[in-house]
């Protein structure tokens, strides 16, 4: 079980079993985004995110009033409700992601396989992450530009979309972009 804590900055992530794709078709992103509103939002602020062919990446800050539990579950209905609906519609069965999602609130030199600089407060990790996440489909080659990728909130920056999932005053406010 994960450990949040209130007001807390995490990157959260997970990947198909065996990196084997989580989404088959267009659509599966866009009912994926949806769990994330029903189910992300009532605890945390979405900072960023990116949902690639085989993982996703959530930036988040966890809400004042936040109870540890309380997240940890929605993460797990979201993910289970995910993976019953394409094992329905791929006619497959078993566990779609790996066993544990991971959330991280340390150095983002852990998490990704290019050096950086330790991270000097929880701020430069979380302005590091905003950029790995969104430069993911680049470095994947799906894309030339982050904000090309439909299914990530990097778009939503480049304000070429009206609404987002995104706390973008919040993120302003931390000065992540």
């Amino acid at each position: 079980m994960m450990h949040f804590a209130p007001e807390t900055i995490y990157h959260i992530y997970n990947q198909g079993n065996n990196r084997q794709p989580i989404f088959f078709q267009r659509r599966n992103y866009y009912f994926f985004l949806g769990k994330m509103r029903a189910y992300l939002l009532p605890h945390v602020d979405l900072l960023c995110y990116c949902l690639m062919p085989n993982h996703f990446h959530f930036l988040v800050q966890t809400k004042p009033t936040l109870e540890g539990k309380a997240l940890n579950s929605s993460l797990g209905i979201l993910l289970r409700t995910y993976t019953r609906a394409i094992n329905r519609q791929e006619e497959r069965s078993g566990s779609l992601f790996r066993q544990h999602t991971k959330a991280k609130a340390g150095a983002i030199d852990t998490i990704v396989d290019y050096p950086l600089l330790p991270a000097q407060s929880d701020l430069f990790y979380a302005r590091q992450c905003f950029h790995y996440i969104h430069q993911n489909p680049v470095k994947a080659g799906l894309v030339r530009q982050p904000g090309d990728w439909p299914f990530s909130s990097a778009a939503d920056y480049a304000n070429w979309r009206r609404s987002s999932l995104c706390n973008r005053p919040l993120t302003r406010q931390l000065e992540l972009f």
